[in-house]
């Protein structure tokens, strides 16, 4: 069994030799191709051990990758960016799920998932870092090759299983990425008007460069064409719902509360979603108390279900929704109620994760 790394980059001198040497113990070949970088990146790659290709950017990644995949004659290809870092895993465990792989779904019948931990710049908390897991096709079986211009995705539809493989990711504590993705967005848009992926996308993409108002009308498309029920639909909604709250009046609030309503049944089994229903009737009582003092209940209801689901990162969630950030709001809903004995337990119960603002407030009862 032969399993390749294949990447594409542009001025990664930043992250490239992490990213090689961290996936180097699992793989037989390093297969690099560069997209036109104007620093020290395709001479790393090189002395890293690479293959390293040129090829000239047609603004279309799929293009790209799809050279790339070209130049391997590996029976898998694991696809990594230069800002994704793999966690330490031994080449024989790998094998092993191939095979199991490969005897439920046949050989190349299948691909091959990991759970990528993305990093990204609080909210909520200024100068501090969260992180969400995310599900993602990167173990393609021979012939398997990529469609879109920019968040290109496997052009198939064969089965993907998740592989005990996980990856650190950084690329969102880097500036300057979200106009560039706009760019490309609008353009795929253009030439896919009815793909609900790129509505996904769309939206997210406006929301980071805060844009809400401009998101909403994608987010809205989205739901309206909703019952996707797949990964980026749910992370859409659960999107959605913050910027409803962002924007915060009483139609957006209206709006979210409809949202919320219409997406319990499929979504109510998930810490992330009961979490951001806690936030909301926090936001909505607050906006109206004497209108909507009956939802006062669902903010403690919302939380202590938080933490009866519990955290599960397979589930593409924001870390600490079904523990430490659950307790730590139960701890202000019981402080602020009066509770004290209940709200030091809460607190603590966060806290003993390393969630810091709980301390400052075991600090302050």
């Amino acid at each position: 069994m032969k399993i390749n790394l294949v990447m594409i980059v542009k001025d990664e001198e930043r992250s490239l030799k992490r990213c090689i040497q961290a996936a180097r113990p699992v793989v037989d070949e390093i297969i690099v191709v560069d997209t036109g970088s104007t620093d020290g990146t395709r001479e790393l790659a090189e002395r890293l051990g690479a293959r390293v290709y040129a090829f000239t950017w047609i603004r279309d990644f799929s293009a790209a990758r799809n050279y790339a995949l070209d130049q391997s004659d590996a029976d898998w290809n694991l696809i990594l960016d230069a800002d994704e870092y793999l966690r330490p895993i031994k080449r024989k465990r790998l094998e092993e799920s191939l095979f199991r792989g490969e005897k439920r779904y046949g050989a190349g019948n299948w691909m091959g998932a990991l759970l990528r931990f993305d990093s990204y710049r609080s909210g909520e908390l200024a100068g501090t870092v969260e992180v969400s897991s995310t599900l993602l096709p990167r173990i393609l079986p021979k012939g398997v090759r990529y469609r879109g211009m920019i968040h290109e995705q496997p052009d198939t539809e064969i089965p993907c299983m998740l592989l005990p493989l996980k990856a650190d990711h950084d690329g969102y504590l880097v500036e300057g990425k979200g106009e560039r993705n706009l760019e490309y967005l609008q353009e795929a848009v253009r030439q896919e008007p009815e793909n609900p992926y790129y509505w996904y996308q769309m939206a997210v993409t406006l929301r980071e460069l805060g844009r809400q108002e401009e998101s909403l009308s994608w987010f809205r498309r989205l739901w309206k064409g909703r019952k996707q029920e797949n990964g980026y639909w749910i992370d859409g909604m659960l999107r959605y719902l913050y910027t409803l709250m962002d924007v915060g009046t009483p139609t957006e609030l209206e709006e979210a509360k409809e949202v919320i309503d219409s997406s319990r049944a499929c979504l109510g089994n998930r810490a992330d979603f009961c979490f951001v229903c806690g936030l909301f009737y926090t936001k909505l009582v607050l906006s109206n108390v004497q209108r909507y003092i009956s939802y006062l209940p669902q903010i403690e209801k919302s939380y202590l279900e938080c933490l009866r689901i519990g955290e599960h990162p397979e589930m593409e969630t924001v870390a600490g929704t079904g523990s430490f950030k659950a307790a730590y709001n139960l701890g202000l809903w019981y402080e602020l109620s009066g509770e004290t004995k209940k709200a030091r337990t809460y607190y603590q119960r966060s806290a003993r994760d390393g969630y810091e603002p709980a301390k400052e407030r075991l600090k302050n009862l």
